[in-house]
C-alpha cells in the first residue's frame, strides 16, 4: 500500500505540474505516509522532482535566452543569489531539530497553499514597478533560501517580485522562475545527497512516476482546465495542512 500510495503520488505531481505546478504538495506528504521522517520525506521529495524541474528548463531554453537578454535583468547575480540560497537554505532544513520541524509542516504547507490561490488572482503585469533592481534582488535572497529549506510556493513567490519589478511577458517570466527555482534545488540536492537523509527507492520510484505523469498532464492538458486542477491543488494543501496540524498538536 506505501508503495502504490508513492507511484499514484509522483505520477499526480507530475500530472499537475504540467498543468498548474504544485506537485511537492502531493509527494511531501505521500513520503510521510510511506513513513519517512518529515525531513527526510523533504529531502526525499527534492531530489526526486530535481530531474524532471532540469527537463523543463530545458525546454524553456528560447523563451529563456530572451529574458536574460532584458538589460533589466541581472542573470549572474539572481543565478548567484539562487545557488547561495538554495544551499543555505538545505543546510538549515538538515540543522532542524525534527520535532521541530514536523510542528512547522502544517503552517508550511498552509503558506505555500495561501501563495498558489494567490496566484490564481495575481495580475501578470504591474500597473506601476513597486521594487527596484536592488529590492528583486533581495527579494530573491529570501525566495532562495526557502526555496532550500520547504520550496513550496516558491514559483508563485518568484513570479510575484518579477511582476512588482514591471515585467510583463509571462512567457519569459515563467522561463526565469524555472532556471532559479532549479538552480536553487540543484545545490539543496547537493546537499541532500551527502546527508544520509535521502530514501533511495522513494526518490527513484517518484521520478519515475513524475516523469510518467508529466508526459500524462502534457498531453491532457488541452482537455482539463488548469482552474480545476489549481482548486484541487488548494484543497489538498488545505486538507494536509489541517492533517498535519491535528497531528502535530
Amino acid at each position: 500500500m506505501q508503495f502504490l500510495v508513492v507511484v499514484l503520488a509522483g505520477f499526480g505531481a507530475g500530472f499537475i505540474n504540467a498543468l498548474a505546478g504544485g506537485g511537492s504538495f502531493l509527494t511531501f506528504p505521500s513520503l510521510i505516509a510511506a513513513g519517512l521522517p518529515a525531513i527526510d520525506a523533504n529531502a526525499t521529495s527534492t531530489i526526486a522532482l530535481f530531474p524532471a524541474q532540469v527537463a523543463t528548463t530545458f525546454a524553456y531554453r528560447s523563451s529563456l535566452k530572451k529574458s536574460l537578454e532584458d538589460p533589466r535583468i541581472d542573470g549572474k547575480i539572481l543565478a548567484i543569489i539562487s545557488l547561495v540560497g538554495g544551499f543555505l537554505g538545505a543546510l538549515l532544513l538538515l540543522a532542524t531539530p525534527e520535532q521541530f520541524f514536523e510542528r512547522a509542516v502544517p503552517f508550511l504547507l498552509l503558506g505555500a497553499t495561501l501563495v498558489f490561490a494567490a496566484g490564481m488572482v495575481m495580475p501578470q503585469q504591474a500597473e506601476k514597478q513597486l521594487l527596484s533592481a536592488t529590492g528583486v534582488l533581495v527579494a530573491q535572497c529570501f525566495v532562495a533560501i526557502y526555496g532550500g529549506y520547504f520550496g513550496g510556493g516558491i514559483g508563485i513567490l518568484m513570479l510575484a517580485a518579477l511582476t512588482l519589478y514591471g515585467l510583463k511577458d509571462i512567457v519569459l517570466m515563467n522561463s526565469l522562475k524555472m532556471l532559479l527555482a532549479t538552480l536553487m534545488n540543484a545545490t539543496a540536492t547537493g546537499v541532500f545527497l551527502f546527508s544520509g537523509r535521502i530514501h533511495w527507492l522513494e526518490a527513484i520510484i517518484l521520478s519515475a512516476g513524475s516523469i510518467a505523469g508529466g508526459f500524462a498532464g502534457a498531453h491532457a492538458g488541452s482537455r482539463i482546465p488548469p482552474l480545476f486542477v489549481r482548486l484541487f491543488v488548494i484543497f489538498i494543501g488545505l486538507a494536509l495542512s489541517l492533517h498535519f496540524y491535528l497531528k502535530a498538536f
